[in-house]
């Protein structure tokens, strides 16, 4: 955690567990159909090459940062990838916070900036967000890996 800012955490595209374990079988699979399928033709090799390609991908994957979430001020700053636009969130207008649980689904696709039904949602991995309600009822979803170290952050922001 830096020293400059209270709470700092950055989300990455690639680990969230049930994507790791489904690029894993994607390999497994390649590498199993290479041996398979090893003596019929020259054409098998291919197999091999995407194995390796799903792996590299996935080790790739694993350093590339989805978004980046400072507090610090009295803001909520959240930082995405490359061209996304930066979301700054006045802790001033914020009525309510709570931790809630982000989707009741098994599957959930990495989302930044996604509005949906009266809500803002950033999302990249794990089951936990941290909900913040404006004045005018819009709620932010922020998914963390840490949501009651953010949580008690946000209230002595707020408070403080």
């Amino acid at each position: 955690m830096d020293s400059k800012y209270p709470f700092v955490e950055k989300q990455y595209i690639g680990r969230d567990y049930i994507r790791i374990c489904i690029r894993l079988l994607m390999a497994a699979f390649c590498f199993g159909a290479y041996v398979y399928e090893r003596d019929r033709d020259n054409t098998v090799d291919l197999f091999l090459v995407v194995g390796f390609g799903i792996i590299a991908v996935s080790i790739i994957l694993l350093f590339l940062i989805q978004y980046k979430t400072t507090i610090t001020n009295k803001s909520v700053i959240i930082d995405g990838l490359w061209t996304a636009k930066r979301v700054k969130i006045d802790l001033n207008s914020i009525v309510n916070v709570r931790k809630a649980t982000y989707s009741n689904y098994l599957f959930n696709n990495p989302v930044y900036n996604l509005h949906k039904k009266g809500s803002i949602r950033f999302y990249s991995s794990g089951k936990d967000a941290v909900v913040l309600t404006d004045r005018d009822g819009l709620e932010y979803f922020i998914g963390t890996q840490r949501p009651n170290e953010m949580l008690l952050v946000i209230q002595k922001e707020m408070n403080g």
